[in-house]
Parts: structure tokens; sequence; C-alpha cells
């Protein structure tokens, strides 16, 4: 099922205004999230447009946790973060997802919690396309 004004589902300017696709995982989506104040930070999103954990049946939420740890151990090999904190969100955007937010000791945020978008740190194309390429040698 997909949902046409999802931005997971529809992808194009919807998605575009906060992620940049990096690949396809087993069930999932990896996306790399525009505002980097926390280098390497991504979102795994489910394929499916589905809104909570529970709709999915174990052998789905098993697949979609294992994207889930490759991505994060691919954002650890890539960018070396101290810590990768994991956030589950969507109250109004209901489709499944992760973000997955590399902390670094001593800098932004480090022993708090993340700001969803803190709007601080935007990159060019050809940054953001450095660190996809990363993930991607990473995967």
């Amino acid at each position: 099922m997909k949902d046409c004004n999802c931005a997971y589902c529809a992808g194009g300017e919807l998605l575009d205004a906060f992620g940049v696709p990096v690949c396809e995982l087993g069930v999932s989506t990896l996306i790399l999230f525009r505002e980097q104040s926390h280098p390497g930070r991504c979102i795994v999103a489910y394929r499916e447009h589905v809104g909570e954990i529970v709709e999915l049946d174990d052998e789905a939420r098993s697949a979609f946790f294992a994207d889930v740890a490759r991505a994060a151990r691919a954002i650890h090999a890539a960018f070396h973060p101290d810590k990768v904190n994991y956030g589950a969100y969507g109250d109004t955007g209901r489709h499944l997802h992760f973000h997955l937010v590399p902390k670094y000791r001593d800098e932004t945020e480090w022993g708090g919690v993340f700001e969803m978008n803190p709007g601080r740190t935007y990159l060019s194309d050809e940054e953001y396309d450095r660190m996809i390429e990363k993930l991607r040698a990473a995967l």
C-alpha cells in the first residue's frame, strides 16, 4: 500500500524537502537527512505505508530491524560516531520510520536528546553525494 500524500511513499519534492535517498535495503529505504548537525544522520523508512510497528508480522518486523541495524553499522563505519541514537516518531506523518542520529562526544547535543530538525547545518549537493558514497561503500 502507498499513500500519495506521504513523503516516504511519493518521494519527489515531498521527500526532497528533508531527505536524499541513499539506497533500497531489504524492506526499507535508507535516506540521508538533509539537516546534518549530526554528520551521517539518516532515516530508515519501511517501504510500505504502515503507521505502527505492531502492524508488521514477525518476519516483516525482523526484516525492518535488520535494515535498521545494517544502516547503523554503515553509519558507524562511514562516520565513526561515539553513539547512534534511534528515534521513532510519526504523530502526523504516519509512516513507519526510524531516525538514526550519530552522536559525537564533545559535539552538539552530546549527553542529551537530539532536536528533530535544528536547522543549523545544510550541505551542498556535492557534500551530500560524498556522504552517500561513504554510506554505500560501508553497506
